[in-house]
Protein backbone atom coordinates (compact mmCIF):
# COMPACT_ATOMS: atom_id res chain seq x y z
CA UNK A 1 0.00 0.00 0.00
CA UNK A 2 1.46 3.58 -0.68
CA UNK A 3 2.48 5.85 2.11
CA UNK A 4 -0.30 8.35 1.02
CA UNK A 5 -2.62 5.43 1.40
CA UNK A 6 -1.42 4.55 4.69
CA UNK A 7 -1.03 8.46 6.06
CA UNK A 8 -4.67 9.12 4.80
CA UNK A 9 -6.04 5.65 7.15
CA UNK A 10 -4.07 7.00 10.14
CA UNK A 11 -5.12 10.41 9.80
CA UNK A 12 -8.95 9.39 9.59
CA UNK A 13 -8.62 6.83 12.13
CA UNK A 14 -7.17 9.28 14.62
CA UNK A 15 -10.15 11.59 13.47
CA UNK A 16 -12.75 9.41 14.24
CA UNK A 17 -10.77 8.23 18.03
CA UNK A 18 -9.71 11.26 19.21
CA UNK A 19 -11.52 14.46 17.09
CA UNK A 20 -14.73 12.54 17.47
CA UNK A 21 -14.70 10.00 20.54
CA UNK A 22 -12.88 12.13 22.54
CA UNK A 23 -13.71 15.66 21.60
CA UNK A 24 -16.79 16.20 20.52
CA UNK A 25 -17.90 15.91 23.80
CA UNK A 26 -16.13 19.54 24.49
CA UNK A 27 -18.14 21.57 22.12
CA UNK A 28 -21.58 19.72 22.59
CA UNK A 29 -21.66 20.18 26.51
CA UNK A 30 -23.00 23.90 26.34
CA UNK A 31 -25.58 22.51 23.93
CA UNK A 32 -26.52 19.42 26.55
CA UNK A 33 -26.16 22.38 29.51
CA UNK A 34 -28.79 24.72 27.37
CA UNK A 35 -31.34 21.55 27.06
CA UNK A 36 -31.26 20.91 30.48
CA UNK A 37 -29.53 17.48 29.97
CA UNK A 38 -26.89 18.13 33.02
CA UNK A 39 -24.70 20.70 34.45
CA UNK A 40 -21.01 21.24 34.89
CA UNK A 41 -20.44 18.88 37.85
CA UNK A 42 -21.55 16.20 35.56
CA UNK A 43 -20.02 17.05 32.76
CA UNK A 44 -16.87 16.68 34.53
CA UNK A 45 -18.03 13.83 35.83
CA UNK A 46 -18.33 12.29 32.33
CA UNK A 47 -15.39 13.31 31.28
CA UNK A 48 -13.38 11.84 34.03
CA UNK A 49 -14.96 8.53 33.29
CA UNK A 50 -14.12 8.80 29.87
CA UNK A 51 -10.83 8.89 30.80
CA UNK A 52 -10.99 5.78 33.24
CA UNK A 53 -11.76 4.45 29.98
CA UNK A 54 -8.96 6.08 28.46
CA UNK A 55 -6.61 4.90 31.15
CA UNK A 56 -7.74 0.89 30.80
CA UNK A 57 -7.49 0.79 27.13
CA UNK A 58 -3.94 2.27 27.92
CA UNK A 59 -2.51 -0.33 30.33
CA UNK A 60 -3.92 -3.09 28.48
CA UNK A 61 -3.04 -2.25 24.45
CA UNK A 62 -0.17 -4.45 24.52
CA UNK A 63 -1.93 -7.16 26.55
CA UNK A 64 -5.05 -7.60 24.42
CA UNK A 65 -5.74 -11.32 23.30
CA UNK A 66 -6.77 -10.21 19.61
CA UNK A 67 -4.68 -9.20 17.06
CA UNK A 68 -4.01 -5.78 16.16
CA UNK A 69 -6.35 -5.21 13.05
CA UNK A 70 -8.69 -6.87 14.47
CA UNK A 71 -8.41 -4.77 17.28
CA UNK A 72 -8.06 -1.34 15.43
CA UNK A 73 -11.36 -2.08 13.20
CA UNK A 74 -13.38 -3.14 17.19
CA UNK A 75 -12.25 0.22 18.37
CA UNK A 76 -13.36 2.41 15.43
CA UNK A 77 -16.80 0.76 14.92
CA UNK A 78 -17.45 0.88 18.88
CA UNK A 79 -16.29 4.85 18.89
CA UNK A 80 -18.85 5.43 16.56
CA UNK A 81 -21.74 3.21 17.70
CA UNK A 82 -20.81 5.06 21.28
CA UNK A 83 -21.04 8.50 19.93
CA UNK A 84 -24.39 7.22 18.32
CA UNK A 85 -25.93 6.00 21.30
CA UNK A 86 -24.96 9.33 23.03
CA UNK A 87 -27.65 10.57 21.05
CA UNK A 88 -30.47 7.97 21.41
CA UNK A 89 -30.80 8.33 25.48
CA UNK A 90 -31.07 10.98 27.67
CA UNK A 91 -29.75 8.27 30.44
CA UNK A 92 -27.09 9.84 32.57
CA UNK A 93 -26.14 6.07 33.21
CA UNK A 94 -26.06 4.71 29.91
CA UNK A 95 -24.20 8.22 29.09
CA UNK A 96 -21.56 6.89 31.60
CA UNK A 97 -21.06 3.23 29.59
CA UNK A 98 -20.60 5.04 26.08
CA UNK A 99 -18.07 7.69 27.80
CA UNK A 100 -16.26 5.02 28.70
CA UNK A 101 -16.59 2.53 26.20
CA UNK A 102 -15.13 5.49 23.92
CA UNK A 103 -12.30 6.28 26.15
CA UNK A 104 -11.27 2.67 26.07
CA UNK A 105 -11.02 2.31 22.60
CA UNK A 106 -9.64 6.00 21.88
CA UNK A 107 -6.65 5.17 23.76
CA UNK A 108 -6.34 1.14 22.00
CA UNK A 109 -6.46 3.28 18.72
CA UNK A 110 -3.88 6.28 19.36
CA UNK A 111 -1.74 3.37 20.81
CA UNK A 112 -1.86 1.19 17.56
CA UNK A 113 -1.72 4.04 15.11
CA UNK A 114 1.57 5.72 17.16
CA UNK A 115 2.70 2.60 17.02
CA UNK A 116 2.00 0.57 13.53
CA UNK A 117 1.46 3.68 11.44
CA UNK A 118 4.38 5.53 12.42
CA UNK A 119 7.12 3.23 12.50
CA UNK A 120 5.61 1.72 9.10
CA UNK A 121 6.12 5.22 7.64
CA UNK A 122 9.70 5.69 9.09
CA UNK A 123 10.95 2.55 7.43
CA UNK A 124 9.16 3.72 3.85
CA UNK A 125 11.64 6.90 4.08
CA UNK A 126 8.10 8.94 4.64
CA UNK A 127 8.94 10.57 8.19
CA UNK A 128 7.27 13.94 6.84
CA UNK A 129 4.25 12.10 6.55
CA UNK A 130 4.03 10.95 10.13
CA UNK A 131 2.74 14.88 10.31
CA UNK A 132 -0.42 14.12 8.65
CA UNK A 133 -1.27 11.53 10.92
CA UNK A 134 -1.68 13.36 14.11
CA UNK A 135 -3.04 15.90 12.21
CA UNK A 136 -6.34 13.77 12.40
CA UNK A 137 -7.00 14.83 15.49
CA UNK A 138 -7.07 18.46 14.82
CA UNK A 139 -8.92 17.23 11.52
CA UNK A 140 -12.07 15.88 13.51
CA UNK A 141 -11.60 18.55 16.64
CA UNK A 142 -12.65 20.93 13.17
CA UNK A 143 -15.32 18.74 11.77
CA UNK A 144 -17.05 18.18 15.23
CA UNK A 145 -16.49 22.90 16.30
CA UNK A 146 -18.40 23.23 13.37
CA UNK A 147 -20.49 20.68 12.98
CA UNK A 148 -21.52 22.04 16.13
CA UNK A 149 -21.53 25.61 15.61
CA UNK A 150 -23.79 24.99 12.56
CA UNK A 151 -26.24 22.87 14.83
CA UNK A 152 -26.21 25.38 17.51
CA UNK A 153 -27.51 28.16 14.63
CA UNK A 154 -29.99 25.38 13.60
CA UNK A 155 -31.43 24.53 16.74
CA UNK A 156 -31.55 21.47 15.95
CA UNK A 157 -30.40 20.48 20.09
CA UNK A 158 -27.37 18.45 21.46
CA UNK A 159 -29.34 14.75 20.50
CA UNK A 160 -29.48 15.14 17.18
CA UNK A 161 -25.66 16.33 16.92
CA UNK A 162 -24.84 13.18 18.60
CA UNK A 163 -26.44 11.42 16.33
CA UNK A 164 -24.87 13.20 13.18
CA UNK A 165 -21.64 12.69 14.65
CA UNK A 166 -21.94 8.86 15.07
CA UNK A 167 -23.45 8.07 11.87
CA UNK A 168 -20.77 9.50 10.07
CA UNK A 169 -18.21 8.45 12.31
CA UNK A 170 -19.38 4.76 11.35
CA UNK A 171 -19.50 5.25 7.70
CA UNK A 172 -15.97 6.52 7.72
CA UNK A 173 -14.77 3.61 10.09
CA UNK A 174 -16.38 1.54 7.66
CA UNK A 175 -14.54 2.64 4.67
CA UNK A 176 -11.33 2.43 7.19
CA UNK A 177 -11.89 -0.99 8.10
CA UNK A 178 -11.61 -2.80 4.62
CA UNK A 179 -8.83 -0.33 3.72
CA UNK A 180 -6.35 -1.54 6.75
CA UNK A 181 -3.36 -3.15 5.10
CA UNK A 182 -0.51 -5.39 5.86
CA UNK A 183 1.09 -2.64 7.85
CA UNK A 184 -0.94 -3.82 10.66
CA UNK A 185 -0.08 -7.44 11.83
CA UNK A 186 -2.99 -10.06 11.84
CA UNK A 187 -1.18 -11.89 14.75
CA UNK A 188 -0.51 -10.69 18.24
CA UNK A 189 2.24 -11.38 20.05
CA UNK A 190 2.68 -14.68 22.41
CA UNK A 191 3.08 -13.95 26.05
CA UNK A 192 6.93 -15.22 26.05
CA UNK A 193 7.78 -13.25 23.20
CA UNK A 194 6.53 -9.84 24.93
CA UNK A 195 8.64 -10.85 28.62
CA UNK A 196 11.34 -11.24 26.59
CA UNK A 197 11.56 -8.10 24.86
CA UNK A 198 10.47 -5.75 28.07
CA UNK A 199 12.64 -2.95 28.71
CA UNK A 200 13.00 -0.35 31.43
CA UNK A 201 11.07 2.25 31.21
CA UNK A 202 11.33 6.26 29.97
CA UNK A 203 10.63 8.00 32.98
CA UNK A 204 11.65 11.63 31.88
CA UNK A 205 9.36 11.11 29.17
CA UNK A 206 6.13 9.53 30.59
CA UNK A 207 6.06 12.72 33.94
CA UNK A 208 6.11 15.78 31.43
CA UNK A 209 3.68 13.47 29.03
CA UNK A 210 1.95 13.04 31.79
CA UNK A 211 1.87 16.59 32.86
CA UNK A 212 0.34 17.11 29.25
CA UNK A 213 -2.58 15.66 30.58
CA UNK A 214 -3.18 18.01 32.92
CA UNK A 215 -2.30 20.81 31.69
CA UNK A 216 -4.47 20.74 28.10
CA UNK A 217 -7.94 19.10 29.52
CA UNK A 218 -8.85 22.20 31.43
CA UNK A 219 -9.36 24.28 28.02
CA UNK A 220 -9.67 20.79 26.09
CA UNK A 221 -12.77 19.99 28.02
CA UNK A 222 -13.93 23.47 29.15
CA UNK A 223 -13.24 26.08 26.97
CA UNK A 224 -16.41 26.65 24.70
CA UNK A 225 -17.68 27.39 27.90
CA UNK A 226 -15.40 29.54 28.92
CA UNK A 227 -15.98 31.39 26.21
CA UNK A 228 -19.73 31.06 26.82
CA UNK A 229 -19.82 32.81 30.29
CA UNK A 230 -17.62 35.89 28.82
CA UNK A 231 -20.51 36.25 25.37
CA UNK A 232 -23.39 34.27 25.07
CA UNK A 233 -23.99 34.56 21.35
CA UNK A 234 -23.29 31.41 19.95
CA UNK A 235 -22.15 33.05 16.68
CA UNK A 236 -19.21 33.87 18.55
CA UNK A 237 -18.25 32.02 21.44
CA UNK A 238 -18.81 28.66 18.47
CA UNK A 239 -15.89 29.31 16.78
CA UNK A 240 -13.18 28.84 20.05
CA UNK A 241 -13.51 25.19 19.27
CA UNK A 242 -13.25 25.12 15.73
CA UNK A 243 -10.33 27.74 16.34
CA UNK A 244 -8.81 25.20 18.67
CA UNK A 245 -9.13 22.16 16.24
CA UNK A 246 -7.31 24.21 13.65
CA UNK A 247 -4.41 25.56 15.60
CA UNK A 248 -4.05 21.46 16.21
CA UNK A 249 -4.33 20.64 12.70
CA UNK A 250 -2.10 23.08 11.27
CA UNK A 251 0.85 22.63 14.70
CA UNK A 252 1.57 18.97 13.26
CA UNK A 253 2.50 19.87 9.86
CA UNK A 254 4.41 22.76 11.26
CA UNK A 255 6.63 20.73 13.72
CA UNK A 256 7.60 18.08 11.03
CA UNK A 257 9.14 21.05 9.37
CA UNK A 258 10.70 22.46 12.91
CA UNK A 259 12.54 19.60 13.32
CA UNK A 260 14.57 20.27 10.62
CA UNK A 261 16.12 22.48 12.99
CA UNK A 262 15.82 21.64 16.37
CA UNK A 263 15.71 18.74 18.13
CA UNK A 264 12.67 16.52 19.37
CA UNK A 265 12.69 17.72 23.07
CA UNK A 266 13.69 20.95 22.15
CA UNK A 267 10.25 21.32 20.33
CA UNK A 268 8.31 19.31 22.61
CA UNK A 269 9.84 21.43 25.96
CA UNK A 270 8.91 25.03 23.47
CA UNK A 271 5.53 23.39 23.42
CA UNK A 272 4.72 22.96 26.56
CA UNK A 273 6.26 26.35 27.58
CA UNK A 274 4.05 27.76 25.26
CA UNK A 275 0.67 26.15 26.11
CA UNK A 276 1.52 26.72 30.09
CA UNK A 277 1.61 30.49 29.19
CA UNK A 278 -1.83 30.13 26.48
CA UNK A 279 -3.12 28.55 30.32
CA UNK A 280 -2.62 32.01 31.50
CA UNK A 281 -3.67 33.95 28.95
CA UNK A 282 -7.62 34.36 30.47
CA UNK A 283 -6.45 34.39 34.22
CA UNK A 284 -4.37 37.55 33.29
CA UNK A 285 -7.12 39.27 30.83
CA UNK A 286 -10.99 37.73 31.23
CA UNK A 287 -11.62 38.38 27.36
CA UNK A 288 -13.14 36.72 24.42
CA UNK A 289 -9.74 37.22 22.34
CA UNK A 290 -7.28 36.08 25.28
CA UNK A 291 -9.47 32.55 25.13
CA UNK A 292 -9.45 32.36 21.80
CA UNK A 293 -5.46 33.28 21.84
CA UNK A 294 -5.44 30.17 24.64
CA UNK A 295 -7.28 28.30 22.32
CA UNK A 296 -4.65 28.57 19.97
CA UNK A 297 -1.61 28.59 22.25
CA UNK A 298 -3.14 25.08 23.67
CA UNK A 299 -4.85 23.32 20.27
CA UNK A 300 -1.21 24.51 18.35
CA UNK A 301 0.73 22.67 21.10
CA UNK A 302 -0.74 19.61 22.65
CA UNK A 303 -1.07 17.51 19.71
CA UNK A 304 2.85 18.51 18.88
CA UNK A 305 3.79 17.50 21.97
CA UNK A 306 2.04 14.22 21.38
CA UNK A 307 3.74 13.72 18.44
CA UNK A 308 7.13 15.09 19.80
CA UNK A 309 6.19 12.37 23.05
CA UNK A 310 5.28 9.02 20.41
CA UNK A 311 8.54 10.33 17.92
CA UNK A 312 10.76 10.10 21.07
CA UNK A 313 9.48 6.80 22.48
CA UNK A 314 10.09 5.53 18.69
CA UNK A 315 13.91 6.60 19.11
CA UNK A 316 14.56 5.78 22.72
CA UNK A 317 13.01 2.45 23.17
CA UNK A 318 13.69 -0.87 21.75
CA UNK A 319 12.09 -1.70 18.51
CA UNK A 320 10.77 -4.76 19.91
CA UNK A 321 9.11 -3.07 22.99
CA UNK A 322 7.44 0.37 21.81
CA UNK A 323 4.04 -1.13 21.78
CA UNK A 324 4.52 -1.33 26.07
CA UNK A 325 6.43 2.37 26.26
CA UNK A 326 3.92 3.99 24.02
CA UNK A 327 1.06 2.06 26.38
CA UNK A 328 2.54 3.47 29.02
CA UNK A 329 2.83 7.16 27.87
CA UNK A 330 -0.70 6.75 27.01
CA UNK A 331 -1.39 5.63 30.51
CA UNK A 332 -0.12 8.68 32.00
CA UNK A 333 -1.37 10.89 29.97
CA UNK A 334 -5.41 9.46 30.95
CA UNK A 335 -4.14 9.83 34.79
CA UNK A 336 -3.78 13.69 33.95
CA UNK A 337 -6.56 13.62 31.98
CA UNK A 338 -8.53 11.89 34.84
CA UNK A 339 -7.36 14.74 37.52
CA UNK A 340 -8.11 18.00 35.02
CA UNK A 341 -11.84 17.86 34.92
CA UNK A 342 -12.27 16.77 38.75
CA UNK A 343 -10.18 19.40 40.02
CA UNK A 344 -11.55 22.35 37.40
CA UNK A 345 -14.98 21.60 38.39
CA UNK A 346 -14.89 20.79 41.78
CA UNK A 347 -12.47 24.24 41.86
CA UNK A 348 -15.25 25.73 39.59
CA UNK A 349 -17.82 25.18 42.15
CA UNK A 350 -16.32 26.99 44.51
CA UNK A 351 -14.93 29.75 43.33
CA UNK A 352 -17.31 30.10 40.24
CA UNK A 353 -14.36 30.63 37.61
CA UNK A 354 -11.41 28.15 35.93
CA UNK A 355 -8.87 31.03 37.06
CA UNK A 356 -7.13 28.76 40.08
CA UNK A 357 -7.36 25.62 37.90
CA UNK A 358 -5.61 27.37 34.91
CA UNK A 359 -2.84 28.77 37.33
CA UNK A 360 -1.76 25.54 38.82
CA UNK A 361 -2.06 23.37 35.12
CA UNK A 362 0.49 25.87 34.04
CA UNK A 363 2.63 25.47 36.83
CA UNK A 364 2.83 22.20 36.18
CA UNK A 365 3.04 22.29 32.75
CA UNK A 366 6.38 24.73 33.15
CA UNK A 367 7.82 22.73 36.04
CA UNK A 368 7.95 18.77 33.82
CA UNK A 369 9.23 21.15 30.83
CA UNK A 370 12.06 21.32 33.31
CA UNK A 371 12.45 17.88 33.93
CA UNK A 372 12.47 17.20 30.31
CA UNK A 373 15.17 19.61 29.26
CA UNK A 374 17.55 18.64 32.20
CA UNK A 375 17.37 14.78 31.92
CA UNK A 376 17.81 14.99 28.23
CA UNK A 377 21.48 14.04 28.82
CA UNK A 378 20.97 11.92 31.42
CA UNK A 379 19.78 7.63 30.66
CA UNK A 380 16.36 6.72 31.80
CA UNK A 381 16.35 4.11 34.80
CA UNK A 382 13.19 2.05 35.18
Amino acid sequence: MSALKIATVATLSLAIAMGIGRFAFTPLLPLMQDDGLLDIEQGGLLASVHFVGYLLGALYAAKLPFSPKLTLRISLITIAVSTIGMGVTSSFGLWVIFRFLAGVFSALTLVFVSNFYVRHLAEMGQSEKQGWVFSGVGLGIVAAGIGTLLIMISGLGSAASWQIFGVLSLLAAIVICVNIGSEIPDEKKTAAQTKAQKSPLLWSLIIPYGALGVGYIIPATYLPLMAKEVISSPLVFGWAWPIFGTAALISTLVAATLQKAFSIRQVWVASQIAMAFGLLMPVLFPHIISIVLAGICVGGTFMVITMMGMKETHRLAPADDIMRHLAVMTAAFAVGQMVGPVLASSLYSVTQNFSVSLVLASAILVATAAVLHFSAARPDTE
